[in-house]
């Protein structure tokens, strides 16, 4: 027996025109923004546990200054980023003026950096800046409104408007004699947290 299918086709169609895809609308222009746009600016008086966090360009700069003794740096620079970074984080500024000469300054370096307690101390306390003196650079301007300095590496501590607060000779943090050259953990230690600043009750 033979079935008349004429509305076969029709049911087909209508079938595949409900399983593709329509075409989109276009959306009306809008205007072009022609307004000046301003990039946002972290409020250096706010800490960072408020959620004003610095950038990653910021993040970056900091790191900077820590990195090595640069002939290249510009410590007047360096120091201007230093202040907003602790201003914004509650921090101190520890200036640590030597050079990639100075043996004892690779030893301090090696001693933070192998002392999880202690770096991480530093970091939450302090903005850690070195400032190049060299036979490249002594950098004796901006040096010239510290105190006189004996022997390298010399650490200044400021507060997080560049004011100077102490000026610690390194040697008097050294191991004693008799124990492995290097500096004395008790006493660096001690030196970080009586210049640390004050947390709030």
């Amino acid at each position: 027996m033979r079935r008349n299918t004429w509305w076969s086709p029709m049911i087909m169609a209508g079938l595949l025109a409900a399983c593709s895809p329509s075409a989109p609308t276009a959306a009306p222009a809008q205007p072009v923004d022609t307004t000046e746009q301003k990039a946002p600016v972290a409020d250096p008086s706010q800490p960072v546990a408020s959620g004003n966090t610095p950038a990653a360009a910021d993040v970056a700069a900091v790191a900077g200054l820590n990195a090595q003794f640069d002939p290249a740096r510009d410590p007047v620079a360096d120091l201007a980023t230093a202040k907003v970074e602790a201003q914004r984080g509650g921090k101190r500024i520890v200036l640590d003026v030597g050079g990639e000469w100075c043996s004892w300054c690779h030893l301090l370096d090696a001693f933070i950096e192998g002392d999880a307690e202690i770096r991480s101390f530093r970091d939450a306390n302090y903005v850690w800046m070195k400032v190049n003196y060299s036979e490249d650079n002594e950098n004796a301007a901006f040096l010239s409104q510290f105190p006189q300095i004996k022997g390298y590496p010399h650490l200044f501590v400021l507060d997080a408007q560049g004011t100077l607060l102490h000026s610690q000779f390194t040697g008097e943090l050294e191991a004693d004699k008799g124990q492995p050259k290097g500096y004395d953990r008790e006493r660096f230690f001690a030196f970080m947290k009586e210049w640390a600043p004050p947390k709030a009750p």
